[in-house]
């Protein structure tokens, strides 16, 4: 379960992504991290300057307006793990950061935000609700951030507020996204739906229309293919732990911009030559955990590539221009890490120049094949 603390910190991983200078190498981090450590300090008044550019002022907490049970202070409402059955009333209008997590509110009625024009984030994580009304969020003018995961939704809320920025709704219920799902979102940056029994025909022509979003994870699902209809203003496309068979030729085609592609933990055994040229800017690749025989076609053209995950595969030998462009200078960043454990092929039978492009050795990782 989160606490405040944790819940606080969440809110700080701010989704707005922008292009990464060509320049300077590529920075490996994980995107959604849930648990960050180190010295908290007053996190309310940096994400006050987060949403509105400078720090709240800090007065003493009126407790008359606290929901009983709640702990009430600077914006910020916590009524985390208190069994809740219904979002409690008597909500100050002030809010900006309500955590309702951990509890046992099975439904969202139309009035439960009445008043909560300033509201910023709002955490609905892990409890049961199934039933939206569909003026719920009506109210909340300036939501930004909306946490919905672990709950038992079997569809995206309707009438979302037109002002959010980033959705958490994994780990859900969710089989189908309908045309027009995301309409009139304009400001949406990321969405977060994993988790969800969604299969690639769940998501209907125009489900995403309109949307230009920077990072999307459909991980661990029921897709077999790469969907064709997801936004083409992509940065970061995760599809991990699904059950892809295959990369065809056209099926990166519209993602252009990406710089991040996750497809691990799938049962890829085929990746058509050319299908990798679509996404020229593409910085970081994971394929581990698949069931390839080879390093994928293509590598060698694409010139920022910095990482790439290809552990735990068949691939039985690599070739000495498998990563590495033949011309000198054509790279314009050298790769900071190839994993390639996992796998029966021999290190010792790898040529040494099949890492030319490689800007240190220990950025190669081989280890120990185990069958």
């Amino acid at each position: 379960m989160f606490s405040c603390r944790s819940f606080l910190l969440l809110l700080l991983n701010v989704c707005s992504l922008t292009a990464p200078s060509l320049a300077l190498p590529f920075e490996q981090r994980g995107f959604w991290d849930f648990a960050m450590d180190g010295d908290v300090g007053d996190l309310t008044t940096v994400m006050m300057r987060d949403e509105e550019g400078s720090a709240v002022e800090e007065l003493p907490p009126d407790v008359s307006l606290c929901p009983f049970g709640c702990h009430c202070q600077l914006n910020v409402v916590q009524c985390s793990d208190l069994s809740l059955i219904v979002v409690p009333k008597e909500i100050p209008r002030d809010t900006k950061l309500l955590d309702l997590q951990n509890n046992r509110i099975t439904e969202l009625k139309e009035n439960d935000f009445k008043g909560l024009t300033n509201l910023y984030a709002l955490s609905l994580v892990n409890n049961k609700i199934s039933k939206v009304h569909p003026r719920t969020f009506a109210p909340l003018l300036h939501l930004k951030k909306l946490y919905f995961s672990r709950n038992l939704l079997t569809v995206v809320p309707k009438n979302l507020p037109p002002s959010l920025v980033e959705l958490r709704i994994h780990d859900n219920r969710i089989k189908k996204v309908a045309e027009g799902t995301f309409s009139g979102l304009g400001s949406m940056n990321c969405i977060e739906m994993g988790g969800n029994p969604i299969q690639n025909s769940g998501f209907e022509p125009g489900a995403f229309k309109g949307l230009k979003l920077n990072y999307l994870r459909v991980s661990e699902s029921k897709l077999t293919g790469i969907p064709k209809d997801l936004p083409d203003s992509l940065h970061e496309l995760h599809l991990d732990n699904n059950q892809i068979q295959a990369i065809e030729l056209e099926d990166l085609s519209r993602y252009k911009h990406l710089y991040r592609l996750g497809l691990g933990f799938n049962y890829i055994r085929m990746i058509e030559k050319g299908s990798l040229s679509y996404v020229p800017n593409l910085r970081e690749l994971h394929l581990e955990n698949n069931r390839l025989t080879r390093v994928p076609m293509g590598l060698p053209d694409m010139k920022y590539l910095q990482v790439v995950y290809l552990h735990s595969n068949n691939i039985s030998r690599v070739e000495v221009n498998d990563f590495c462009p033949l011309g000198f200078g054509m790279k314009r960043s050298f790769y900071n890490g190839i994993s390639l454990y996992g796998n029966p092929v021999n290190y010792w039978e790898v040529q040494p120049a099949t890492f030319r492009c490689v800007g240190d050795r220990l950025a190669i990782q081989f280890g120990n094949y185990k069958k």
